[in-house]
């Protein structure tokens, strides 16, 4: 077996634990609530990331392959129109069966025959492709895990914890400083051998006009002077759509906040908090990052602007990166790019120029969803470790703010 070979079946052990581990603090009951049509269950998310493996790579690759349980294919299949039905997915938390016992029996038993498939005599390099692009499939299910189990938490009036430690003491806010960066052609994309998604790619010469960027993030204590400024209240701070939604919604503070006897605090993932104003402000939607953004006399950086700032201020050129390296080290002009919160741009999710989406079901895990979302850039504190870049490109509708999503403002 190959140096690389090996290292990928580490990997694999080591990213399928994670995910499991993830739902260990939670109860059976937990796993199997979908507290709105944007979230899943974690049920789900441990049966579809396996069904990501079952169907991509051992139903090609296995000899004499049998599916777990025909069902599952479309029980737990999400947006693949190649592949066949899909459940509902407003309906994932109807499902009481399988079992959580069941899905985690069906996660053990395609990790064994993976393993089976991957310590054969014969190497596959479309078998490694594949296996690699579903590790990171499932990094970005284990973030998911986390900000769905958020939600669906908050909405439950006893408001309990999903960790039991105590919020890390991480909290810290220096005095916002503007970086200027000047005009010119700039690469922008994802360069080298290293794995990354094909929204990243072909790498390409973007013209920025000079501009500067927020040295860092939008604190809590900035977005409540918003709040208490009227700032939800004043039409002409908003894009029609966005004020639009807000008054739909009564949408008045950013998603966890509540204001009781007292002052404000924050629903997090440790529970009910006083609101820490030196902490980022997250779960903002795209609506309300923009609506901030001209309140203060800003705007939102573009996604080249904040990829072209983003590899200037660090040494980890264009592949994976644990960010918490570069938090506070090198550049101390720009911090928290990675590691806090995801960053609102005012980038549609678009092709670059040349983009083209692989054959087959595959194909659909991007570009299909080029339309109506904007781009998001950075990683949050539920991201991986190893999973963040400079030039990943998130993407969300205006409106989402479950997520771990905040704001840097530019110039």
């Amino acid at each position: 077996m190959s140096a690389f070979a090996d290292d990928l079946q580490s990997a694999y052990r080591r990213v399928r634990g994670r995910t499991v581990a993830l739902s260990e603090p939670l109860t059976d009951e937990d796993c199997c609530v979908q507290s709105m049509p944007d979230a899943s269950p974690v049920k789900w998310h441990l049966a579809h990331t396996t069904w990501f493996f079952e169907t991509f790579i051992l139903e090609r690759f296995e000899k004499d392959f049998r599916s777990y349980h025909p069902a599952y294919r479309v029980l737990f299949n999400s947006y693949y129109n190649g592949i066949g039905e899909k459940h509902p997915r407003p309906q994932r938390g109807m499902l009481t069966r399988p079992s959580l016992g069941d899905v985690r029996a069906y996660r053990r038993n395609v990790d064994e025959r993976i393993a089976l498939l991957m310590s054969g005599k014969e190497e596959h390099d479309e078998i490694a492709r594949l296996l690699e692009m579903g590790l990171h499939h499932e990094q970005q299910h284990q973030e998911l895990i986390l900000t769905d189990v958020k939600h669906l938490l908050s909405l439950n009036p006893l408001l309990p914890a999903y960790s039991s430690t105590s919020l890390p003491n991480t909290s810290y806010e220096e005095p916002m400083a503007w970086r200027a960066y000047d005009a010119g052609v700039v690469e922008i994309g994802h360069a080298g051998d290293v794995f990354c998604f094909d929204n990243e790619l072909p790498r390409h010469r973007q013209f920025l006009e000079p501009f500067s960027l927020g040295s860092r993030l939008i604190s809590n204590g900035e977005y409540l002077a918003f709040v208490e400024d009227g700032g939800y209240a004043e039409p002409g701070l908003w894009l029609s759509e966005g004020w639009d939604w807000a008054q739909a919604n009564r949408v008045a503070q950013p998603i966890y906040w509540r204001q009781g006897d007292d002052g404000w605090q924050e629903f997090t993932l440790h529970g009910l908090q006083p609101l820490d104003r030196h902490r980022p402000v997250t779960h903002v939607s795209c609506f309300e990052a923009d609506a901030y953004a001209r309140w203060s006399g800003a705007r939102l950086p573009t996604e080249f602007e904040w990829e072209h700032a983003a590899t200037g201020a660090s040494d980890f050129g264009h592949g994976s990166f644990h960010p918490s390296a570069h938090i506070g080290s090198r550049d101390t002009e720009l911090t928290q790019l990675f590691g806090e919160c995801w960053q609102w741009t005012a980038s549609s999710y678009a092709p670059y120029p040349g983009y083209r989406a692989e054959a087959g079901a595959i194909g659909e895990y991007n570009g299909k969803f080029m339309c109506n979302q904007y781009v998001l850039r950075g990683s949050s504190c539920a991201t991986p470790p190893g999973h963040a870049r400079t030039t990943y490109r998130n993407f969300f509708p205006a409106y989402a703010r479950w997520q771990f999503s905040g704001i840097r403002l530019a110039k």
